[in-house]
């Protein structure tokens, strides 16, 4: 039977057991040829799975090209140098797929020591890197713990078009698709149908799907295409209700990874906050955080010129003044002036609005807010935005025929995954990224 990697020191104490009559006292490992070694008459190969990496000790040399697949029956042995204190004594190797010769990438190298446009370039082989690999690990936990937990407050999976007839934002940002005889666009967020869906009475929901943003971006923290975490609930008084309900989700999110991925979270020196410092985050006002800012600017002593907008630097500068006062790397600022949001952003007031960004480890990974729900205020509103009704019908008729009050937000995937894991760019975070010089492999 094929053993993991990961299973072989149980499967040693199974063969040692006094009551495991009918255990086979051989088992077999599959997997790629990660490295081999050779001292004296002995080859030392390591077999790499999905769960980890095996040793494996074969009489002799062999000829196995690296990243080769292999099938290796043999008999397990204690060995206090092996991966997990056993290795196997393998009785012979069967090549399954023979890897070509001229490997264009150390896929058992330190990706640290890789320039990023050559892991990117040779895709294919760069996830076959553990270290790499270790990225979407935790990424797989970061969906399955956000699906997870909304389920459990009631919210419905949707999945929706990411072709569509004009956009809900303003029409700027978007792909062009040549759609038969006219033009269509890929959605920038699932907005439109989150409304729709809460007006139908399903009151909560979420998506987790891609989404796309034309935007002429080349900074380590913009995808022209990323994974959007969605979240859209009914029946809210305000932002803060959203925000509530992100504290308890993210702590859910960093409780599963942390339980789950603890040798990848090792293998990138990497931590997640605790539930208690999550819970005690700061929710600041859109201008307390730029005077926040300055003062920190002005403790450091720095020349840097005032900021007047939520900037990449203020960002950075407000998570470290939580950090010091809070404990935590996790800010929520809120209050953000209308011009900075969309048209159908909630107003406080005239100048403000019920809507949030997160900030986690010097970074945005969410933007949200409470939406307008009644039809009368989206007609009035639309003016000042530069937009006509008769461009966004489908999305008025929502409101036209009644929709509760409502909001949601959504959380940057890869942001998210690369703020965790400490990467210096959010394309690492992304399996196959798209900006705007890349769209192979």
């Amino acid at each position: 039977m094929r053993v993991l990697a990961k299973e072989l020191k149980a499967a040693l104490g199974a063969i040692k057991s006094s009551d495991a009559a009918g255990v086979p006292d051989e088992v077999l490992v599959k997997g790629w040829v990660h490295r081999v070694r050779e001292l004296g008459g002995i080859s030392f190969v390591m077999v790499r799975d999905r769960s980890g990496i095996a040793q494996v000790v074969v009489e002799g040399k062999v000829d196995l090209p690296l990243e080769s697949v292999v099938s290796i029956p043999g008999v397990v042995a204690a060995n206090d140098k092996a991966p997990d204190g056993v290795e196997l004594r393998a009785s012979r190797v069967d090549v399954i797929s023979r890897a070509a010769p001229d490997l264009p990438f150390p896929v058992n190298g330190d990706p640290t020591k890789i320039g990023l446009d050559v892991i990117l370039d040779q895709r294919p082989l760069s996830l076959r890197n553990t270290k790499i690999r270790a990225i979407f690990s935790v990424q797989a936990t970061i969906i399955d713990a956000f699906s997870s937990f909304l389920r459990s407050r009631g919210f419905t999976e949707m999945k929706t078009s990411k072709l569509i007839g004009s956009g809900t934002e303003g029409g700027t940002g978007l792909f062009e698709v040549d759609y038969f005889d006219t033009k269509v666009y890929l959605a920038q967020s699932p907005q439109f149908y989150k409304q729709t869906m809460v007006a139908t009475g399903m009151e909560r929901v979420f998506e987790v799907a891609p989404a796309y943003r034309a935007e002429k971006h080349d900074t380590p923290r913009h995808l022209n295409e990323y994974v959007s975490m969605d979240v859209e609930m009914a029946f809210i008084d305000s932002e803060r209700d959203l925000i509530a309900l992100e504290k308890e989700l993210l702590s859910s999110i960093f409780e599963a990874v942390s339980s789950r991925n603890g040798d990848e979270l090792a293998a990138w020196g990497a931590t997640v906050p605790t539930p208690e410092s999550v819970a005690a985050a700061p929710i600041v006002a859109h201008d307390e955080a730029i005077a926040i800012a300055a003062r920190e600017v002005e403790k450091s002593g720095s020349s840097a010129k005032k900021a007047y907008e939520i900037s990449p630097e203020v960002e950075r500068l407000v998570c470290a003044w939580s950090a010091r006062e809070h404990g935590g790397e996790l800010v929520f600022i809120n209050e953000f002036p209308r011009r900075h949001r969309p048209f159908y952003t909630f107003p406080i007031d005239a100048s403000r609005t019920m809507s949030f960004d997160a900030i986690f480890r010097g970074l945005e990974i969410t933007t949200g807010g409470r939406r307008h729900n009644e039809y009368q205020a989206l007609l009035d509103v639309l003016p000042k935005f530069g937009l006509k009704a008769e461009d966004l019908t489908d999305y008025l008729n929502v409101f036209k025929y009644g929709c509760p009050p409502h909001g949601g937000f959504a959380i940057g995937c890869e942001r998210l995954t690369q703020k965790i894991l400490g990467l210096q760019n959010v394309k690492e975070a992304s399996l196959f990224p798209r900006d705007r010089k890349r769209v192979r492999p």
